[in-house]
């Protein structure tokens, strides 16, 4: 059905929530992974560039630097050593506003510098063993916008006007699957799991297959180099994580039958350390040797990648964050969806797909839709509900801005 107010269609999806289907499969790409980390240098650009722009101008100004990529070095880890033979190259592109008139002069605006800084302190900020100043080249490739873009993006209106036409798809609730997943990463990566196992490395990805209630969990972890001793050592480490991860397991879905494997890709022959191949870093991250990144081949704006779920395939890394609604719609989506489920107990799942024409006012999108997978008979007073919550929010959408300058809100 069609709602009032905003091109608003509500409309049932005849199909089982996902968490009730016979098979699931929930990943993650964890803060070190090559492709998070290039993600991360090309929106800690925008963030610091758009903070720039406003203690200068008193606004951000066009930019968007999405286009990222990084090329992983050379490496040769070893058990109580190794050295980075060859360093990670980054490389962040994209359109940015270069300089800006002052009456009779024109200011430059040292975005360079800028990038180059947000993905040092990026690196500085997140790695304990990842030196930005010597295992690290940062590069920026950063052109002036066309006109047209900067003229929408710039614009004086009330409300941004969107700078593309695109769309923004957002989920709730997270499954028991999405939330074992994610959780696992993040307490592989926080600094309490680190002072207990400190030879885990930050890389690390989760890999979640469910079938039926049998879950198996595939983590990829870059173990420490130098931390490690020998074989003996590293299969010790490599117990020590799947243990913690079947014990937090436990907690956060106990009705899962869970099978934690670690390092699969491992060969490792007892007391034959010299035949033996383990999943050594020098650094704590694979983009010293095994892999390189692209900026938005990693998470969604859930912090997942969920094949069973809609998603948009948008990068929301390194796009503005007042007219671009590639981003901006993304996080809307999630956060509309999330305050429709919890407003009611009338549905198992809800989706939220925002569709912009660019040009137009971000408020109005040329479309919102609503689909949900219902738990009961869906009452007027529902609807009504879901009616409130999207305009509500659209009235709000500027909001945003500050929250992910602020880092309030997932991305990726």
């Amino acid at each position: 059905m069609t709602m009032s107010g905003r091109n608003v269609v509500f409309e049932e999806v005849k199909s089982l929530p996902v968490h009730r289907r016979d098979a699931e499969i929930v990943e993650r790409k964890g803060l070190g992974h090559p492709d998070f980390i290039i993600d991360s240098v090309c929106e800690a650009s925008s963030v610091k560039l758009s903070k720039y722009y406003l203690e200068r101008f008193n606004r951000i100004l066009h930019h968007n630097l999405d286009k990222g990529l990084l090329v992983g070095g050379r490496s040769a880890p070893r058990f109580g050593g190794g050295e980075l033979l060859e360093p990670i190259l980054i490389v962040v592109a994209g359109r940015a506003t270069t300089q800006v008139n002052k009456g009779s002069n024109n200011e430059e605006i040292p975005v360079g510098e800028i990038i180059l800084e947000a993905g040092k302190e990026f690196v500085k900020g997140n790695f304990r063993f990842l030196d930005p100043d010597r295992h690290v080249i940062f590069d920026y490739k950063v052109k002036p916008g066309s006109v047209d873009l900067v003229s929408v993006v710039e614009a004086r209106e009330e409300v941004p006007l969107a700078n593309d036409t695109s769309f923004g798809v957002g989920f709730a609730p997270f499954t028991p699957l999405e939330r074992l997943v994610l959780m696992t990463e993040r307490t592989i990566n926080s600094k309490e799991f680190k002072s207990r196992i400190k030879e885990s490395g930050e890389d690390c990805k989760v890999m979640g297959l469910r079938i039926g209630n049998k879950v198996t969990l595939t983590v990829a972890n870059g173990i420490v180099s130098h931390l490690t001793y020998d074989l003996d050592h590293y299969v010790n480490v490599k117990q020590q994580l799947a243990d913690e991860v079947a014990d937090l397991a436990t907690k956060i879905a106990p009705e899962f039958e869970v099978t934690v494997n670690v390092n699969t890709a491992d060969r490792i022959y007892p007391g034959q350390p010299e035949r033996s191949t383990v999943y050594l870093t020098v650094t704590g991250t694979s983009a010293e040797h095994g892999d390189d990144g692209n900026a938005g081949r990693g998470n969604r704006a859930s912090g997942l990648i969920t094949p069973f779920r809609y998603m948009s395939m948008e990068a929301t890394a390194g796009k503005n964050p007042i007219s671009h609604v590639g981003k901006i719609y993304n996080v809307l989506a999630f956060k509309m969806a999330r305050r429709i489920y919890e407003s009611t107990d009338a549905f198992d799942e809800v989706y939220v797909k925002l569709l912009s024409q660019i040009g137009k006012r971000i408020d109005q999108p040329l479309s919102v839709t609503v689909s949900y997978v219902p738990a009961r008979a869906v009452r007027s007073g529902d609807v009504y509900e879901v009616n409130s919550i999207v305009n509500e929010e659209l009235d709000n959408v500027t909001r945003l801005t500050s929250e992910i300058l602020e880092g309030k809100v997932t991305l990726f």
